[in-house]
């Protein structure tokens, strides 16, 4: 049999062959089979098992075969399937070894002074000209308690503008007010 092979098929037409044969006989040329697949070169004089063995032993033959024509063909992909996995990737291996190696200026002019800048933290921040545009809107008190609010917030890093982010939250702030002064009761997650 095959190395490391842990298994054989027997089919179930051998059926009709062993029903024909007495549990003794059947037992031998169950061992007998055994003994073959786990290469043991079995021997029997036994003419029965002899002859009852054969046809076995020829499919056990044509299964191998077919085993290691799939085996074979399992390996070519798998070495096709890895040498394209391997070759997208060097590429990118290269580009960044080569980018690693380009020298990179970078000269950053902002029109935005730190006086310009109303509040920071992290990494959003409002100027004073969006805080003016906030302002006419709302009071210093609500523009700050909002600043706040975001600032604790945990999930503040998904935004991209403090300016847009406070604006849109005391929208709804102020649509929450305008809903329980209309219907007279204080909304029940306040």
């Amino acid at each position: 049999m095959a190395e490391n092979k842990k298994s054989f098929l027997l089919y179930c037409d051998l059926l009709h062959t062993v029903k024909k044969l007495n549990d003794e006989q059947a037992g031998k040329l169950f061992k007998h089979v055994l003994e073959y697949v786990n290469d043991l070169n079995p021997e029997t004089e036994d003419i029965i098992t002899d002859l009852c063995f054969e046809p076995i032993k020829q499919n056990l033959k044509r299964d191998l075969q077919k085993y290691e024509q799939i085996r074979e063909k399992k390996r070519e992909a798998g070495k096709k399937g890895a040498t394209k996995r391997w070759q997208n990737i060097a590429p990118v291996k290269s580009a960044k070894k080569k980018m690693a190696n380009i020298a990179v200026n970078v000269n950053v002019n902002d029109n935005v002074n730190d006086k310009d800048i109303y509040r920071s933290f992290a990494h959003l921040s409002m100027s004073v000209d969006e805080f003016n545009k906030l302002e006419k809107d709302y009071t210093k008190q609500q523009i700050d308690g909002v600043c706040d609010a975001i600032q604790n917030f945990k999930k503040n890093t998904n935004y991209k503008s403090l300016y847009l982010t406070a604006k849109n939250w005391l929208k709804k702030e102020q649509t929450k007010k305008e809903v329980e002064s209309t219907n007279g009761f204080k909304a029940p997650w306040q």
